[in-house]
């Protein structure tokens, strides 16, 4: 049995915890554990792109003189031939990534109970008034039960074997997603491309627990070509690795002619980057670890 001075240092520090979980809480926050460094780094470096032996094409709106007009544009590999439906949960007022795929002759299922419908239209478009998530609720459909009921509005060989492309943005409920998708859904995308929400708290053990297994299941079936930050929001520095809160992904399926990176990876013709770093195609370091 413990000691009674073991059982004194005990509830000094469940005391201790308790206050300071008390005193944040009056100031809206709740102290946590931090998640070791070498777990974060080891995740930053599963995410480090690769080359996807193709070409990155852009989805969505274009360029007017190098600046490109508006938002909701997306870099995926050009390799879209034969895909035959684009699943777009999570809806804004811009659909020029979806009207793309419209054109390209994908049907376009797109899901959100935030807003009324998409802000532009296509006769290729489908749309839910339903948030997506995990399971069913009132205000959610299961992701896989919604791929599964639109696929049913495919032709036959398409529902039963055409490749799907996944635009994902949903606040942070994509771990969920990922984690609650079955892998033969999830290897029917050929391309996913996600923003994963809140990566800063991934220092937060407990939230790091659940988002890390999300992302580990994803590149499973899927490796990271394109990393591209939200530059609204300075990165966060935590001992002394800085990251974006958001950032958007591109992930092709796996190709077996296409090895996936062992830790760092790099792009054909350029270094990789030095331990922990995190540097996109067009150069900008998005995650760099120091020290």
């Amino acid at each position: 049995m413990p000691s009674s001075m073991t059982k004194l240092r005990w509830s000094a520090k469940r005391a201790a915890s308790r206050s300071l979980a008390e005193a944040s809480a009056r100031l809206g926050l709740m102290p946590g554990r931090l998640t070791p460094k070498q777990r974060v780094v080891s995740l930053i470096e599963r995410l480090h792109p690769i080359d996807p032996g193709v070409p990155l094409i852009r989805l969505g709106p274009t360029t007017n003189r190098g600046v490109y007009v508006g938002d909701g544009g997306y870099l995926v590999p050009d390799d879209l031939d034969g895909i035959a439906a684009c699943f777009s949960p999570g809806v804004s007022d811009l659909s020029g990534f979806e009207l793309d795929c419209a054109e390209r002759g994908m049907a376009v299922f797109l899901a959100d109970a935030s807003v009324q419908g998409p802000g532009e239209h296509h006769e290729r478009f489908r749309f839910r008034k339903k948030f997506i998530g995990a399971f069913d609720s009132p205000e959610f459909d299961a992701f896989d039960r919604w791929v599964t009921e639109s696929l049913a509005e495919l032709s036959p060989a398409e529902s039963a074997s055409g490749d799907l492309l996944l635009q994902m943005d949903i606040e942070g409920y994509e771990y969920e997603v990922f984690l609650h998708a079955p892998e033969s859904i999830l290897n029917r995308f050929r391309v996913i491309v996600c923003e994963l929400h809140a990566i800063d708290q991934w220092w937060h053990a407990p939230y790091f627990s659940v988002a890390s297994r999300a992302v580990e299941k994803l590149l499973n079936t899927h490796t990271c070509v394109h990393i591209h930050p939200n530059n609204m929001l300075k990165p966060v520095v935590v001992q002394g690795v800085a990251m974006s809160a958001y950032m958007e992904f591109t992930y092709p399926r796996v190709r077996p002619d296409i090895p996936a990176p062992a830790g760092r990876g790099e792009h054909a013709g350029e270094p990789a980057a030095p331990a922990g770093q995190l540097v996109p195609r067009d150069g900008h370091v998005i995650v760099s670890a120091h020290g």
